[in-house]
Parts: C-alpha cells; sequence; structure tokens
C-alpha cells in the first residue's frame, strides 16, 4: 500500500515539473528524476540556481 502512495505522490509532483522545467532551461524529462526520494529537492535546487543566474541577466 505504501508504494501505491509513493507512485501517486511522485506523478502529483512530475506532472507539474513537466511544465515548470523548459521554463528554466532545463529539459522537461528531468521530471523523472521526482521517482527518486530526494529527486524533487534535487530539482527544485536546480531551478533555483537557474532562477538566480536569469535574475542576474
Amino acid at each position: 500500500m505504501g508504494g501505491l502512495w509513493w507512485l501517486i505522490l511522485s506523478a502529483l509532483t512530475a506532472i507539474p515539473m513537466l511544465k515548470l522545467l523548459p521554463f528554466f532551461g532545463i529539459n522537461k524529462y528531468w521530471a523523472i528524476a521526482c521517482l527518486v526520494p530526494f529527486g524533487t529537492i534535487a530539482l527544485l535546487w536546480w531551478m533555483g540556481i537557474k532562477l538566480q543566474e536569469l535574475e542576474k541577466l
């Protein structure tokens, strides 16, 4: 049962990432990293770094 909840939560985070990542210049297929426990946190960190780079321009 725990695996089912994990799959549902992963899908709920991967779908918005598919839409957000291209705006930060990151390939949308990196959203698959949300299936890994710390993948979402890593993607959010990467998006934050890219946002800082975009603000400097």
